[in-house]
Formats: structure tokens, C-alpha cells, sequence
């Protein structure tokens, strides 16, 4: 990881520590660590950083043919804003548990998870399982054919010391991230953004805190690209009194390839229509994939974004920005 500190507010100046810090703890032996997701608890100020641990040489393919997930669900904790970390607790056993025997590959995020107004801590994530028939034998199902993503929440009341599960989509869904939006009555929903194949972005709403995502919204106005590509969700406060809650959402901006990426803004976040057909701005013109997005000050924002100019993958650059008038 790299760590920056914000030293110049009038001219939004970033100085970066030189060299980049190796997470030696955030691993378990013979396991390689994924797709982090940070999430940080405001009452303890404690950082978690989460991940999966997936065996050395296993891949995503493996887990499916075999039709058996290996990862394990981990994190680790900072208190002093990433100098120094914990050592790596392993939740799969007591908050999966039973379930794991159900699933095939699953991840966290990637990208941030969520602390609510209540308190309660998100972390996005998905699970492959298996969708084809019982009596099936044909050689589809040694492939993805037969298995299909579903996006769910880990979620935490008392401030990440216990952790539960929350109850899988009944869509296809697969990498995600979620945010919370509040009403004009001040009531709290869950927005989930997530990847699908099926050319369009799966976007769902919980008005349980994470626990169940019952609501899907349409129409399916936000497009994914090609096979899919890892999105970025942020809500915030807009400017205004009462203040209302708007939604960014950061993408490949093209239908077919990883290029271009997206700022896309959602005035009206519980209705899907809201979307506008083009973005609002074009983080980076050529190459791009992964993405995350953070509101850094009011009405400030950051993004962290695989890019290049060849290639998606190239490097990992940070951008600021604000929103246009």
C-alpha cells in the first residue's frame, strides 16, 4: 500500500510517502490475498481493511470446475491510519460456516465498503453458485455456464468485533459495491451497484441495512462493458438545505472495450431513470478498468483508477476532482 497526506487545502496538494509499505500481516501462509475492501468505523477510529485468501495455484476456474470455493474471508485492522496493522483474522468458519459448502469462488468488494448512519458496517461481496440442473452431466457444467454470481452483505452492529452474513441476491450479480441513501424523511436504503454479463449493471436497493436486497431497479440504464467490468459507487451530501443524497457512479464508458473512464451522477438515487446516457465527465481518456471512488472533503472527490495508455493495467493513478457547475 501507499500513503498520502492531504498538506496544502488551498491548492489540494498530496504528498505521498515515498516507496510503497508491504502489508506483510494482511496474508495467511500458502494463500495469495484479494480484491480489498477497506471500510473505516468512525467511533473507534479503526481502519479494516478486508480481503480474501485464496490458496497459491487455485484460481477462480479450479473453484468452479470442482465446483468448491477456497477463499477465506479476512481482514486486518489499522488505528493509527495505515502505519501499522494487525495481524490477519480469519472469519470464514464462524460467519459463513455451513454455507461455504454451497458456494463456489467468492470475494469481497472489490473497492470500499459502507458505515452506515446506524453504525452498522457493509462489506460488499459475492459468491458463484451453482444454477444448472441437478441431473446435469454434460461438460457445461465444468464451466461458467452453470454458475452464476450473487451479491450479498457482511455486515457488523458493534463497531467490527462480530461479523454476520447477509442473505445472497436472487440476480445475477457479481463484483459490487454499495451505498446508503437517505431520504427526505430521513429513512436509510442500501444501494448496490453491481457487474453482471448481461450487458447492463444490476442495481438494487435493502431497506434492512444489507440484510436482504428485495428491491431491483429499472429500467436497466447504466451499461456494462463487454464481459464486465468493476464499478465504483459513492453517495453524498449534496449542498443544500435540507441536504439531499446524490450518487456517483465511476465505469468504462464504452459499451465494448475498458476505455474511457466514466463520473456518471444520480440526483435521484431510489430511481434508476435518474442516470443520465453519457457521463458527466471523462476521468481518463483511453484505457481504463477498475476503479474507486471517495468524497475526501465536502464536495471534494478522489479517484483511484487502474489505467494506461496500451493498456487497462498499466499503473494505478489517483485523480482529484470536483463536480462542474
Amino acid at each position: 500500500m501507499r500513503r498520502g497526506t492531504l498538506k496544502n487545502a488551498k491548492i489540494q496538494e498530496i504528498e505521498w510517502v515515498s516507496g510503497h509499505q508491504l502489508l506483510s500481516s494482511a496474508c495467511l501462509p500458502n494463500h495469495r490475498s484479494m480484491n480489498p475492501c477497506p471500510v473505516y468505523e468512525r467511533e473507534s477510529k479503526t481502519l479494516f481493511l478486508f480481503f480474501v485468501c485464496v490458496p497459491t495455484r487455485v484460481s477462480e476456474y479450479e473453484q468452479i470446475r470442482t465446483n468448491k470455493s477456497q477463499g477465506r474471508l479476512c481482514y486486518v485492522t489499522s488505528k493509527d491510519a495505515g502505519q501499522t496493522w494487525s495481524q490477519t483474522v480469519d472469519l470464514t468458519a464462524d460467519v459463513i460456516g455451513e454455507q461455504m459448502k454451497e458456494w463456489a469462488p467468492f470475494a469481497v468488494g472489490p473497492g470500499h465498503g459502507v458505515q452506515m448512519k446506524s453504525g452498522r458496517l457493509i462489506i460488499p461481496a459475492y459468491a458463484y453458485r451453482y444454477t444448472g440442473k441437478p441431473d446435469c452431466t454434460s461438460c457445461c457444467c465444468l464451466s461458467f455456464c452453470c454458475f452464476k454470481p450473487f451479491a450479498l452483505a457482511f455486515y457488523s452492529d458493534d463497531q467490527g468485533i462480530t461479523w454476520k452474513m447477509g442473505n445472497q441476491m436472487n440476480v445475477e450479480s457479481c463484483e459490487c459495491q454499495m451505498a446508503e441513501i437517505i431520504n427526505e424523511e430521513g429513512k436509510s436504503s442500501l444501494y448496490c451497484n453491481a457487474r453482471t454479463r448481461l450487458g447492463y449493471r444490476t442495481e438494487a436497493l435493502s431497506y434492512n441495512y444489507g440484510e436482504d436486497f428485495g428491491k431491483f431497479l429499472s429500467p436497466n440504464k447504466l451499461i456494462e462493458t463487454g464481459n464486465g467490468c468493476q464499478g465504483s459507487v459513492l453517495s453524498f451530501l449534496e449542498q443544500s438545505s435540507p441536504p439531499k443524497t446524490w450518487l456517483l457512479y465511476s465505469h468504462p464508458s464504452s459499451p465494448k472495450n475498458r476505455v474511457d473512464l466514466g463520473l456518471y451522477l444520480n440526483k435521484t438515487p431510489l430511481d434508476s431513470s435518474g442516470w443520465p446516457n453519457e457521463p458527466l465527465l471523462i476521468l481518463h481518456q483511453g484505457p481504463s478498468a477498475y476503479s474507486d471512488l471517495v468524497e475526501y472533503e465536502p464536495g471534494r472527490f478522489a479517484c483511484l483508477m487502474e489505467c494506461g495508455t496500451e493498456h487497462e493495467n498499466e499503473e494505478i493513478a489517483f485523480v482529484r476532482f470536483e463536480l462542474p457547475e
